[in-house]
């Protein structure tokens, strides 16, 4: 017989269930396996205010209207009151240590690449002249 999720111990608020424990047990572990992606990104500091919506839309290319839109809803959600859920507990959320934005950088425009292409295009037409 499985435990009820919603059973007294899974509710309580005073400790956390084996489960649990494990967990974040697992959670708190070094990465040991080696993959790595390792991207180099822009991105902006954390935290949300009217600046970083602003850099956001900014960064996007988006029209005005898109971000008035945004500031609206930003502006609207700074009035809300996070729910209180009933029978789930979880850490208060730390919306100042969000990064909002991160994007890989764009690769540099390889020159090489750029003349090694209009060689092979020059060699191809060459061969081309030569067949006919």
């Amino acid at each position: 017989m499985t435990e009820d999720p919603l059973s007294t111990n899974a509710r309580s608020s005073g400790g956390a269930s084996s489960e649990e424990l494990d967990l974040q047990e697992v959670a708190d572990r070094e990465y040991k396996y080696g993959f790595v992606t390792d991207i180099e990104s822009d991105s902006l500091p954390p935290g949300l205010s009217e600046d970083i919506v602003r850099e956001i839309s900014r960064r996007k290319n988006e029209p005005d209207w898109l971000l008035e839109y945004r500031l609206r809803a930003y502006r609207h959600w700074q009035t809300m009151e996070e729910p209180d859920w009933a029978f789930i507990n979880y850490p208060p959320i730390d919306y100042e240590n969000i990064i909002y934005y991160s994007a890989p950088k764009p690769k540099k425009q390889l020159v090489f690449l750029e003349n090694l292409r209009k060689r092979l295009s020059a060699s191809v037409k060459k061969q081309k002249k030569r067949r006919d």
